[in-house]
């Protein structure tokens, strides 16, 4: 029978407690130290390029030696995810949930832009690596003076994670495009869907177009990118500020 309270294997690597195989020669690198080398690749070359034989040359030693640390690419990814996304930065005291995740989402962002490879790591499990349990932490202390319960508190957190996810995910894959393609991101958008938009079945499109939303010079504006993101952003915190005061009118 399978002890619960014991850490599986890949969670107690995450939090530096697995023990290392004690064969071989002399211990000489830690997870740690494989991971930044990892990261070092990633930064540098792109995820692709990230391999236990590539990590292994960054750190001067064989392939076989890492092994003994971490058991396989899949656990060096798991690594890679939690380290490079760097711990929160402290909050002022006092502010309302509202600025507090609004702090909050923006870190993410600002934390996530560092790795611009980070968006490509599959997410296979719910957080369990010291950082994103202390991102986690965070987003629901700021929920902390509000009456709501802690299923309520985990909801909102959790839907705003996969707005933030989303959002950097789209960000650094069309950030990605425009720089093989920019002309795709100009007014040749707007002049193709000019020409095949047909607004008996696309009614509400041809307005957008015909308004010209995307008669640009480029759709692809960096200085544009944090005010939209911001504008979703207090849509999203616009309904949490209603769900809070239509619960408190319900008196819950």
């Amino acid at each position: 029978m399978t002890d619960e309270t014991e850490l599986p294997d890949h969670i107690a690597l995450l939090w530096g407690t697995r023990e290392t195989a004690r064969r071989g020669p002399k211990r000489t690198l830690t997870p740690s130290e494989i991971t930044r080398a990892a990261i070092a690749v990633a930064d540098t070359e792109g995820l692709a390029a990230v391999s236990m034989a590539k990590v292994a040359a960054q750190l001067g030693n064989s392939t076989m030696a890492l092994y003994r640390y971490v058991k396989s690419k899949s656990e060096l990814l798991m690594l890679m995810a939690d380290a490079a996304l760097e711990p929160p930065p402290p909050f002022p005291e006092g502010i309302g949930w509202r600025e507090g995740l609004h702090l909050w989402s923006h870190a993410i962002m600002k934390a996530v832009a560092q790795h611009p490879w980070y968006h490509e790591i599959p997410v296979s499990a719910p957080p369990f690596g010291p950082h994103n349990l202390l991102w986690y932490d965070r987003g629901l202390a700021t929920l902390g003076e509000t009456d709501l319960s802690e299923p309520e508190k985990a909801g909102i957190v959790m839907g705003l994670l996969t707005f933030v996810r989303g959002e950097y995910q789209l960000r650094a894959q069309l950030s990605a495009g425009f720089q093989e393609n920019p002309a795709a991101f100009g007014r040749q958008y707007h002049a193709v869907l000019t020409r095949l938009l047909d607004p008996s079945q696309y009614p509400a499109l041809t307005k957008l177009v015909a308004a010209g939303v995307f008669d640009q010079d480029s759709l692809w504006a960096e200085g544009d990118i944090d005010t939209d993101f911001d504008f979703s952003l207090q849509l999203y915190l616009d309904g949490v500020a209603a769900y809070l005061e239509r619960r408190a009118g319900s008196g819950q």
